[in-house]
């Protein structure tokens, strides 16, 4: 198959076996991710474009760059290019409607309900949190964080801003109440609002790191389609730390293709991909 996409795709940049063996191991030792053999020609395609920025005719010569002093603001790059961003409004939507029925049962007092996007891309899942919270509580009785280790897209969830064809499929009376519409050179874009938009606290974070910023404790996280990118035993270690930042009521929420049964007893389901903590 390797073969083929190469015949299909021709490379003008050497790219060995050994290379490719490096850039796995690089990518799992800074963030967990693991690439199958089969990701062969997915790692040349996004890096091809960082070798030839630098001037190389080798992945070897970039990957002794990696290794190098010189080399140390590439590392952000390098993984900005490999790590996958698929995501769209209210995606497995039925995770929102339990969000809603788990904000309206244990929102209380003074506490602000707090809810972590742990995976959020590009912002299409924590601004989905958002509008369901927005419509469940009153202005100021949540908290909304949301982190990726790639920089490049929390630039772009932070800034809001989306092509027309990225929300057509969302109700008009949402589109009403949280976005604006772009005109003159922003036509065919809309914005979410700045009094909604500031309300999500953006944060670069790698989840497979020691430790973590000081987050707090969180009533919801969501953590969907990520796992699978990762081995077992680094799933585990993002499980127990995910545990450590659950209130004793609180959420986890996986993605479709995700069961942890087989990985860790931390967590028990009550749900479609819904986790408590087992002892909670």
């Amino acid at each position: 198959m390797a073969a083929e996409a190469e015949a299909i795709f021709p490379r003008d940049l050497h790219f060995s076996e050994a290379d490719f063996l490096a850039v796995r191991s690089l990518l799992y030792n800074k963030t967990g991710i693991a690439l199958s053999d089969a990701k062969n020609h997915m790692a040349y395609a996004r890096l091809a474009k960082r070798v030839r920025h630098q001037g190389f005719k080798s992945f070897a010569d970039y990957l002794a760059l990696l290794d190098s002093a010189a080399g140390a603001g590439e590392w952000e790059h390098f993984i900005n290019a490999l790590t996958t961003n698929l995501t769209s409004f209210f995606r497995e939507s039925h995770h929102f409607d339990i969000l809603r029925q788990h904000a309206q049962q244990h929102a209380e007092g003074s506490n602000p309900y707090r809810v972590w996007s742990s995976a959020a891309s590009t912002g299409e899942e924590p601004y989905s949190i958002l509008f369901t919270l927005a419509q469940t509580l009153q202005a100021g009785r949540y908290d909304i964080v949301a982190s990726d280790i790639d920089t490049q897209v929390l630039t772009k969830a932070a800034s809001g801003v989306y092509s027309a064809d990225r929300v057509a499929k969302l109700d008009p009376s949402l589109l009403k109440q949280f976005f604006v519409r772009g005109v003159g050179s922003n036509n065919g874009k809309v914005k979410v609002k700045s009094v909604f938009a500031r309300q999500v606290q953006f944060r670069q974070i790698n989840l497979v790191d020691a430790s973590w910023p000081q987050l707090g404790v969180f009533d919801v996280i969501f953590c969907r389609n990520v796992l699978i990118y990762f081995d077992k035993q680094t799933q585990a270690g993002i499980l127990e730390h995910f545990a450590r930042h659950l209130k004793p009521h609180g959420l986890l929420l996986l993605g479709h293709s995700e069961n942890i049964q087989h990985i860790s007893n931390t967590f028990a389901p009550c749900g479609k991909t819904a986790y408590r903590l087992a002892r909670g």
